[in-house]
């Protein structure tokens, strides 16, 4: 019996062999998905990005999202070292989500042993890349802001002097710097650092303090002006127009294919479990709630905003799961097989590296009349690089920040792409006025009709009759240029 024992525990995968492999699966995942081009969002951080770091035009004066600069400065540092490219921000990202991965298994090892851990850091990995959390794209804020609450809930966790809880409130103030939702995360643990001593809340107060100047230091340094980064950052994004323009009964549906029409219903029973073993809220159940809210409050429910719930849920799970005493090796085998992220669409994308691009210009400007998917605008993007001259701006109407990336082209406003509040038309129309464009992009598919206001679509209408002719239809844009 001891030596089938030996044999089973020989067998055991180690944590490197585990972190080597979450990595490369998401190394193929994030790699090989939609159209080997830039998301709509991840071309709008490198277009700002860009800018910034190649054209000198510090955000948001080279383009407006509702973003951090810290993610602006990650896609300018891809662009000055690799130009326009869509691996470099995955990759990085995967590298910082397998650091998150690394201290979700010291938490858990911390708490309860390495078994523990090993279970955490699977369940952890593998639902990362689920596609209900949109695990294909590492680049985006939240993998930052994930990561560094990870780390500042691990020192806070294992904490044995004051200076282990000054530097959570730091790590827990750089996440919030990458996304400002990482605010629940930090009162997740100023309301756990009551059950500490008032020094330690005192201690922990003061990094996320030296962590807020610390970032204010750097951004100040860079020119950024403050006022616009609180008003394109967070003022603009409130009432008609803005991102959080919802009715009740798309916050509900939205709700409901988030909570309940996802992968994340797996950690349901086992969150249950944690709650009614332990029958307190203690801080992993804290930081759930905190997040869960904050989801809620934010209300835009995209699948990526999950991944701040996946690491308390893998915490809790974990812990579940190892107080069940059964063999480490069958418990990761039911985790894996459960827990593992669907991959045909990597798989799909792999076979197309050897028959070239899928999307061809022969396949859009007639009906069915379809919106271009990645791999289109950024042919389209290529084609108008060819088609302009590196100081001709170009203005792509509507949703196109993906042809305004891949076109290497300054627009001739900030708002590059739908953001359609009043402070955003009025600069719009002033930024076009006297500042035409040598090219104007304007989509024939219906989402443009659908979503973009009839004003703006008007005034766009009224400038290219005026001063453009019509040159041409690519991948369902009509392309004007200005008459000479």
């Amino acid at each position: 019996m001891a030596i089938f024992k030996e044999r089973i525990n020989r067998r055991e995968p180690s944590f490197l062999q585990l972190i080597v492999l979450l990595t490369l699966i998401q190394l193929f995942i994030a790699l090989l998905t939609n159209g080997f081009a830039l998301s709509s969002d991840e071309a709008m951080w490198h277009y700002i990005g860009r800018n910034w770091f190649r054209n000198g035009l510090v955000p948001y004066s080279g383009g407006v999202d509702n973003h951090s600069p810290l993610i602006f400065a990650v896609f300018g540092l891809s662009d000055k070292l690799f130009g326009v490219n869509y691996w470099f921000p995955r990759l990085l990202g995967t590298l910082c989500q397998s650091v998150g991965v690394f201290y979700i298994y010291k938490s858990a090892t911390h708490i309860a042993g390495k078994q523990a851990g090993l279970l955490a850091m699977s369940l952890y990995g593998l639902s990362v890349m689920w596609h209900g959390a949109d695990g294909r794209y590492t680049s985006y804020t939240e993998t930052y802001e994930v990561m560094f609450m990870i780390i500042s809930f691990y020192f806070f966790v294992s904490a044995g002097a004051k200076k282990r809880y000054f530097i959570s409130g730091f790590f827990a103030a750089i996440g919030m710097g990458f996304r400002l939702s990482g605010v629940f995360g930090i009162i997740a643990l100023f309301i756990a650092s009551f059950n500490k001593t008032r020094n330690c809340t005192l201690a922990f107060c003061l990094g996320v303090l030296s962590g807020m100047v610390f970032l204010g230091s750097i951004l100040l340094l860079a020119g950024i002006n403050f006022r616009e980064v609180y008003l394109y950052g967070f003022g603009d994004n409130f009432g008609r127009g803005s991102t959080t323009d919802h009715n009740f009964l798309w916050r509900a549906t939205q709700f409901h294919n988030l909570f309940f029409y996802s992968e994340v219903i797996l950690f349901y029973p086992l969150a249950m479990a944690y709650v009614f073993i332990n029958r307190r809220v203690d801080w992993l159940v804290l930081w759930a709630i905190f997040e869960f809210a904050g989801i809620n409050i934010i209300g835009n429910y995209a699948r990526v905003d999950l991944k701040g719930l996946l690491p308390p849920l893998s915490l809790m799970g974990s812990l579940v799961i190892a107080r069940l005493n059964v063999p480490l090796k069958y418990s990761l085998i039911v985790i894996w097989v459960c827990f593992s992220p669907k991959i045909v669409e990597p798989i799909l994308n792999f076979t197309r590296l050897f028959t070239g691009e899928f999307q061809k210009a022969e396949n859009y400007c007639h009906e069915p009349v379809i919106q271009p998917d990645e791999s289109a605008g950024r042919q389209l993007g290529l084609w108008i690089r060819a088609n302009t001259k590196p100081q001709e701006k170009v203005l792509v109407a509507g949703y196109g920040s993906q042809v305004q990336v891949y076109s290497e082209r300054i627009s001739p406003g900030i708002y590059f792409n739908a953001t359609q509040t009043q402070i955003a038309k009025d600069r719009f129309y002033r930024d076009l006025s006297g500042n035409e464009p040598e090219m104007i992009l304007v989509p024939l598919f219906p989402e443009y009709q659908q979503y973009i206001d009839a004003d703006l679509r008007q005034y766009i209408g009224r400038l290219v009759a005026k001063d453009y002719y019509l040159d041409r239809c690519m991948f369902n844009y009509n392309v004007y240029r200005i008459k000479k």
